[in-house]
């Protein structure tokens, strides 16, 4: 029997087998049509099945499957650098490849512990991290550790964690009021906490302006350039993890496009193959990199993944990013965020809306699981984020099936 991923089992319905992908639409073997509104998993950006991405796949596994990512290097793993060269800023200069999001942050967490190591720092003056409350950031444990000991999906492994302190996010929405006033008051506590431990604290990580896995939470561009500037003070290095906001969900390429501010360390995955394979990327300045070339063995980076930059997964990778460039992909993204800035949701409670996601909350988990159970009546696939609802389609889906999706959101609503 296969054990599958946030699924009870005993309780929950049973999978329903999936034969092929075409766009935004899933088809089972019983026949069953359903809308994918949630880019299963936020990868899919293009859709399932695309047949650009699968041609490129197939070419570069006639050409060379893998090879150990030590000794050689290969085509696509530099042509997918030179390519997201283009559109990461340059100050981010050295690219680590891994293999999912949960490990590109769990080498983001170990590089930034081993710079201070490497540049000098006794170890035990840097082995606190700084997190947003309710921060989500993979399933290991240096990442599990990172979103803390209340993490609602965590919590179980808390005596295992290693120190965090986190700060309150001060969520915005549409109506929200005195930001300000709520951002000033961490801001405050934030001040107090880096006077008691900011010198002993390493790295700060954080999903930039909007944590997934909490439920679509949004917070404000100023809140976060704030929360920057102020732990820079310190010198403690700033994680980004874009493993889910990356690729233009947020409507740019990566979150961090709406500020300045730019971190020492970012990381990559979900998106970046078109939701064909697994790959991940972490990419840090050159002051991180700098600080592992030694003629000491012992400052290198002793770190690796069997399937690290995988060529098939490179060449999936470098034709989705050539996708996601196009005009035409480009005009489908704005299209979708208008189509949210255009339509409302009756009765939702703290509407949040960026780029091509939107969400929503309603009273209960109870309800939320009515709502998304009739949507699934009506071929349509969403889950539930607790009491939020969320959309987070496909840059492929039409207007029409977003029009659909909200018909159905509202009848039951």
């Amino acid at each position: 029997m296969i054990w599958r991923p946030f699924t009870q089992e005993k309780i929950d319905p049973p999978a329903v087998r999936i034969v092929r992908g075409e766009g935004a639409y899933l088809f089972s073997e019983n026949g069953e049509k359903y809308l994918d509104m949630i880019s299963s998993w936020f990868v899919n950006i293009h859709g399932h099945a695309h047949r650009e991405i699968a041609e490129a796949i197939g070419l570069q596994a006639k050409t060379l499957e893998h090879v150990i990512f030590t000794r050689f290097s290969h085509e696509p793993a530099e042509r997918l650098v030179d390519n997201l060269k283009k559109v990461v800023p340059p100050q981010l200069s050295r690219y680590f490849f891994s293999d999912n999001g949960s490990t590109a942050v769990e080498v983001a967490l170990k590089m930034a512990y081993q710079y201070f190591k490497n540049i000098g720092a006794e170890a035990e003056n840097r082995n606190i991290f700084l997190s947003l409350e309710g921060g989500y950031h993979g399933d290991t444990f240096g990442v599990m550790s990172a979103a803390g000991q209340y993490s609602k999906y965590h919590a179980t492994f808390s005596e295992l964690f290693f120190k965090t302190v986190r700060i309150d996010v001060p969520e915005y929405y549409d109506g929200a009021e005195s930001m300000e006033e709520k951002e000033n008051e961490i801001i405050c506590k934030l001040e107090k906490t880096l006077q008691d431990i900011g010198e002993k604290i390493c790295a700060f990580i954080l999903e930039p302006l909007l944590q997934g896995s909490f439920g679509m939470r949004l917070y404000r561009v100023e809140f976060l350039e704030r929360l920057v500037n102020k732990v820079r003070e310190y010198g403690i290095l700033v994680i980004f993890d874009e493993v889910m906001t990356g690729f233009y969900r947020t409507g740019k390429m990566f979150a961090m496009n709406y500020t300045d501010i730019l971190p020492d360390l970012i990381c990559l995955s979900k998106g970046i193959t078109g939701g064909f394979l697994p790959l991940a990327l972490t990419i840090a300045t050159d002051k991180i990199y700098e600080s592992f070339l030694s003629d000491d063995r012992k400052k290198t980076f002793l770190h690796g993944h069997s399937y690290t930059a995988n060529p098939i997964a490179c060449a999936a990778a470098c034709k989705s990013l050539e996708i996601l460039q196009r005009e035409e992909t480009v005009a489908k993204i704005k299209g979708i965020a208008e189509f949210h800035r255009n339509h409302d949701i009756f009765n939702a409670i703290k509407r949040r809306r960026i780029g091509i996601i939107t969400a929503f909350d309603v009273e209960s988990e109870d309800k939320a699981r009515f709502i998304i159970n009739k949507a699934w009546e009506n071929g349509i696939f969403l889950r539930p984020l607790g009491k939020t609802i969320y959309l987070f389609p496909p840059y492929c889906v039409s207007d029409d099936d977003l029009s659909r999706t909200y018909d159905v959101i509202n009848k039951y609503l």
